[in-house]
This record gives C-alpha cells, sequence and structure tokens, in this order.
C-alpha cells in the first residue's frame, strides 16, 4: 500500500458506548464468543515486504483459509503475493485480488466470508482500516507503529467498545525467546521487585530509508516517490517527525513484564532528542552533495530518548536510533531489587546468585537446562519452537499468528488487545510534543477508563498461545 491516504475522519467521542461497550469487551470477542472455529477465513490488507510475510505464514497453516487480499500495487507487490499463491496452491485455489485502489480494501471488507482481516500497510493507514474492519463485522490484526495523534488512539478503542469486536496488536518482540525466557523469570521473582526497565528500536535503517527504486533495500539514496517499499513512505515521517516513531518494539515486552493496563500503568512520558545528522550524512556518503536529496532536511532527531513514569513505581526509558551506523540492538534491561538483565551482551546478575559478586554472567543457552535461559525457558517456546522454525523474525511472527488465529477459534481475549495497542501508538505524538515543548512532561491517558485497576494478566501465562 504506498498510496497517501486520505485525511482522518474525525474521531468518535470519548463517550461512544462507554457502558455498552464496556459490557461487551469484558468477556470474549463478542464476534466469536459462542462458536468453537475449525478454520479462520483470512483476507489481508498490503501485501509488501512485511505483508507477504504474513501471507506465507497463512498459506502454511491447515486452520487458515486465504479468501483475498487488497493492495493498489499491481506493478511490484501484487504479481509477487500472486506467484506466493499459485505456487502454493499450484493453481488449484483462486484468491481475490482487490487492487482498484488504495481504497479498494474497503469493497473486500463488504465480503460475508471473512472472519478477520491482517493489515500491514503504511502507518498512516492502520487506525483508518482497523476501524473500517470493526465496522465491517471483521476482527482485525494490526502492525505495530506510532499513531499521528491521540484522537487515533481512541478512535480505536471507542469503535472496539462500540462494536464489540477485539482488535490484535501485533507486535512480535513480546515473541521473542529470550524476552519470553526473562518475562518467566520475573514473574517467578528473580529479580526481586521491579524498579527499572529499559527498551527501544536501535536500528540502522538508512537503507530501509532510501534504495534506488529497483530494490527494496539500499543501492542508492531516493525516497518518496522515485523509491520502493519502505522508503516510499516510511521516510516522511523522518521528514516531517521528530518524536520515539516506533515505541512498540521495546514498550511491548516491557508493558507484558509489568502488566501494563492490567494491575499497573503508564502515567507521563519526558522525551529529548539529539540534533539530526545521520540521513543527511548517508545522502552526502551515497549519493554525493550534488543529489537533490542532500538539501533536504529532516526533522527526525538520530537518536531520541524518552523517560516514563508507571503508576506502581517503576520507570521506563525507551530509545530511538534508526539514524545511525550502529549494530542492531532492542536495548532491554529488566532490573528490581535482586539484580538485572540486560540484553546487550546477554548480560544477568543476580545478588547471591551469580557467582562473583559485582560481575556479570551470561544469560546461557536455551540447550543448557541449567543456565538462566535453559531454566526459564517459556513454556510457549517449548512447545512450539519446532513449529516456529524458519519464520520470520526468528520464529517470533509465527507465534503472533498463531495467537491471532487461536484466540479466534476459540473465542478468547487477545493477549494483546486495543487497550495495549492504543497505549503504545499514543507513545509517538506525545514524544513529538515533549521534544517540541523542550522535554516537558506529558500525560498518557488512560485507555481502559480505569479498569486497569482489575484486570488481570493473560499474556502468555501458558503454553497455548
Amino acid at each position: 500500500m504506498n498510496k497517501q491516504p486520505l485525511h482522518r475522519r474525525s474521531f468518535l467521542k470519548n463517550t461512544v458506548a462507554a457502558g455498552v461497550g464496556i459490557s461487551m469487551l469484558s468477556s470474549s470477542a463478542k464476534l466469536f464468543a459462542n462458536e468453537k472455529k475449525p478454520k479462520v477465513r483470512i483476507g489481508l490488507i498490503g501485501v509488501g515486504a512485511r505483508g507477504l510475510s504474513h501471507l506465507n505464514l497463512c498459506l502454511r497453516r491447515d486452520d487458515v483459509d486465504v479468501v483475498a487480499f487488497a493492495d493498489p500495487d499491481t506493478a511490484y507487490t501484487v504479481p509477487k503475493a500472486r506467484d506466493m499463491i499459485t505456487k502454493f496452491y499450484g493453481g488449484k485455489r483462486k484468491v481475490a485480488e482487490y487492487t482498484n485502489g488504495p481504497e479498494d480494501f474497503r469493497n473486500m471488507l463488504k465480503r460475508d466470508d471473512i472472519d478477520a482481516v491482517i493489515i500491514a500497510t503504511p502507518w498512516e493507514w492502520h487506525s483508518i482500516m482497523a476501524v473500517a474492519a470493526m465496522k465491517a463485522g471483521k476482527t482485525p490484526a494490526v502492525e505495530v507503529c506510532g499513531a499521528s495523534d491521540i484522537q487515533e488512539c481512541w478512535e480505536l478503542v471507542n469503535t472496539s467498545e462500540a462494536t464489540g469486536i477485539q482488535v490484535f496488536g501485533m507486535e512480535n518482540v513480546c515473541y521473542r525467546r529470550d524476552v519470553m525466557a526473562v518475562l518467566n523469570m520475573a514473574r517467578q521473582g528473580l529479580f526481586g521487585e521491579l524498579t527499572h526497565l529499559q527498551g527501544g528500536y536501535q536500528h540502522d535503517l538508512r537503507p530501509v530509508k532510501f534504495n534506488n527504486g529497483k530494490q527494496y533495500y539500499g543501492g542508492g539514496v531516493e525516497f518518496g516517490e522515485k523509491a520502493l517499499s519502505e522508503a516510499k513512505w516510511r521516510t516522511n515521517h523522518s521528514l516531517h517527525r521528530n518524536g520515539d516513531l516506533y515505541p512498540s518494539h521495546g514498550l511491548g515486552p516491557i508493558g507484558n513484564v509489568i502488566n501494563m493496563n492490567r494491575g499497573n500503568r503508564l502515567l507521563s512520558i519526558v522525551s529529548v532528542a539529539t540534533k539530526s545528522r545521520g540521513l543527511h550524512k548517508y545522502i552526502v556518503d551515497n549519493g554525493g552533495e550534488s543529489h537533490p536529496n542532500a538539501k533536504v532536511e529532516f526533522k527526525l532527531g538520530d537518536i531520541v530518548s524518552s523517560l516514563i513514569k508507571t503508576n506502581n513505581g517503576e520507570t521506563i526509558m525507551l530509545s530511538h536510533d534508526t539514524n545511525s551506523p550502529r549494530p542492531y540492538s532492542l536495548n532491554f534491561r529488566v532490573q528490581g531489587t535482586n539484580g538485572l538483565w540486560m540484553d546487550d551482551q546477554d548480560s544477568i546478575y543476580i545478588e547471591k546468585v551469580s557467582k562473583k559478586h559485582d560481575d556479570w554472567e551470561k544469560a546461557g543457552d536455551f540447550k543448557d537446562p541449567e543456565s538462566y535461559l535453559g531454566k526459564y525457558d517459556h513454556p510457549l517456546w517449548k512447545r512450539y519452537a519446532n513449529d516456529a522454525a524458519g519464520a520470520g523474525h526468528g520464529g517470533m511472527d509465527w507465534f503472533v499468528l498463531n495467537s491471532f488465529v487461536e484466540c479466534i477459534k476459540r473465542g478468547a481475549q487477545y493477549p494483546l488487545d486495543v487497550y495495549d495497542m492504543a497505549t503504545w501508538y499514543a507513545i509517538t505524538p506525545l514524544s513529538e510534543q515533549s521534544v517540541a515543548e523542550g522535554g516537558s512532561v506529558q500525560y498518557i491517558p488512560d485507555f481502559t477508563r480505569g479498569r486497569w485497576m482489575n484486570r488481570k494478566p493473560i499474556f502468555a501465562l501458558d503454553d497455548q498461545y
């Protein structure tokens, strides 16, 4: 999906179905609450690089029927999706295509043979499509990003409550194997009482934000209409916005550790940003000072740092670092009164347990039952590691889709729901506002309207989904 969206529709008032909708979401999704489904009929909106990955996993499941897909890019992405489907089905089955412009997904949503949709499109379309899906009676799984404004977050929540249809947030890092093992450690009290957590998105995206218009990644310094894939739309956010544009890879897993929106909630955020230098340097280094894009001024600071305060007294540091040469890291840290774990260098230290005082040790290997990771390997990974082998992002993508499909089949609540997604999405506009105001405090809305106090954690409590 490469076209720009129409102007965002006016958002629903916060009071829409505040009574009726709340009761609807207090149990399983209305759409599937009274039936067990042997198969889930899915349509995909967006079959670019990310959408193709979802399509591949859907095709390989016996409990999923791929009914249709929608994408306006008939020159590049649609042929790839068509080829994948043809090769898988051997030409024996037809999957409907909706390729007549960026709004044709609405016609796909009119079908009565689709239960759910997977939305993997440019960020600015996510909530528009999720809202349209819910209003059409389809349950949406939505890829992650940051919202344009807080109203967008409320629109997702209000529509979900008004329709009684759940929204599944597709944050795959929540299912990363070491992250789930550390969640298991925290739940079993290894770190003591939690005090501080860190996470973020530290990933050199310069070859993603620029390409030569002939390949998905790198090879040139074009973006916008002259580029392909994410460089066609994602780079424009770096051009016009300055904040944490992609917060959920860090906040999603951390939120599970601290029971965000389920006995705890985020209260406030303060954000600051460095100057913007990395993208300009990349253009000059790879395209020369005379290239037209060398004159472009990008707004996004090379590194954006945010400090969040929670209701239960923990602090959270989030980082967004995508314009600099650096190895990949999500900068995770889980710290409590007994010790801490850090993602980088596989580091852990537990007081009176670690072999040496005041000295790091390795978290270990999942194949070693005596190591931390081996001992605390999550039951989900113990059960499904072989099924997830070969799936995208080290198997994480399999777990995301499996959770979505299994919840629909069972009529169960989503472990990553609309309240989580609204909270993740809200970090972006709030961080932008804080940066613009010199690091001012921004207050994070309570999208549960007080129900966080009584909602219980449900993410990955066993080996089911």
